[in-house]
């Protein structure tokens, strides 16, 4: 079973009021109404030797990237986080003070954001050490932003640059870039954004297909770090950017005069054709293939 089919089997079970909830399974976050308010909730995972490895890594590293992995996905919406909780499963064999460095993880990237750790569940069991954490965020007045709103013509940015996340270890230090959303999404007409996660295919492909659109990519202006291949920046994922649509006139006028403190690169324009292209350095187009990461079971 690929991770991505059965992802798209949920979304279309429905069964949601939609005066309560306004975005369900499918993208970066739901969104529901609570009262007068929007509420978003996004929860994600971290598995010993699938997101991160314990004897190298240590306790503490899981515990951040649970964390970050979730304040992603909340400024993938522009929106702001208010509190977390967290489940995990010690592995036996682990100490308090592995236990305690779990809790120092979450906490400490929680907090720089805003976003206290307010409760969870602890459990042992045989497996390996696993860690998930549930992040709430509020909209703070921007509205949310969606995979599905890219249009005919919209210029195509990307935060950062990618590749080569695994095997330098950004992976577990990344900085979720919910100040530079912000920013963006207060000055700027986004239309469609996602972090990504599993590489600039996958999660452009996302973006696409929630918009019904296609896309055409420039290769030699994707940002790749140095000694990464441009192939890594395509399917390595983990790199944590953003990855958003916007008017291009709009994106001339960041790229030149851009606000943030990370830089910004247009890589790509959005089509009516409901495909992915790659533009080669020589000028030629070829099919750009979806793939990046995928869990199988």
């Amino acid at each position: 079973m690929l991770e991505s089919d059965f992802i798209d089997w949920v979304c279309r079970q429905g069964g949601f009021d939609p005066s309560t909830v306004l975005v369900g399974p499918g993208d970066d976050c739901a969104v529901v109404l609570c009262g007068s308010d929007k509420l978003l909730v996004t929860t994600d995972q971290v598995l010993d030797g699938v997101h991160f490895n314990l004897a190298t890594h240590g306790a503490e590293a899981a515990g951040r990237k649970a964390m970050a992995r979730n304040l992603s996905d909340v400024a993938a919406m522009a929106a702001v986080p208010f509190g977390a909780v967290a489940s995990v499963s010690l592995s036996k064999g682990l100490t308090r003070s592995d236990a305690e460095a779990i809790y120092k993880g979450l906490r400490r990237i929680g907090d720089e954001f805003g976003c206290p750790l307010v409760g969870g569940d602890v459990a042992a069991w045989a497996g390996p050490l696993a860690v998930s954490a549930t992040v709430f965020a509020r909209d703070g007045d921007i509205e949310p932003v969606l995979r599905s709103g890219a249009k005919l013509g919209d210029a195509i940015c990307l935060t950062g640059s990618l590749g080569g996340a695994w095997r330098s270890g950004r992976d577990l230090n990344f900085t979720p870039r919910i100040a530079e959303a912000r920013t963006l999404a207060k000055n700027y007409d986004l239309h469609a954004m996602i972090d990504i996660s599993d590489g600039l295919a996958k999660d452009l492909n996302h973006i696409c297909k929630a918009s019904g659109a296609g896309a055409k990519i420039i290769a030699a202006d994707v940002p790749i770090h140095p000694n990464v291949a441009l192939e890594a920046a395509f399917a390595d994922g983990e790199d944590y950017e953003l990855l958003f649509t916007l008017p291009a006139d709009q994106a001339k006028r960041l790229c030149k005069y851009n606000p943030l403190t990370v830089k910004v690169t247009r890589v790509g324009t959005i089509t009516q054709r409901q495909s992915l292209v790659l533009v080669l350095p020589d000028g030629t187009d070829e099919k750009l293939v979806p793939e990046g990461w995928e869990h199988q079971t």
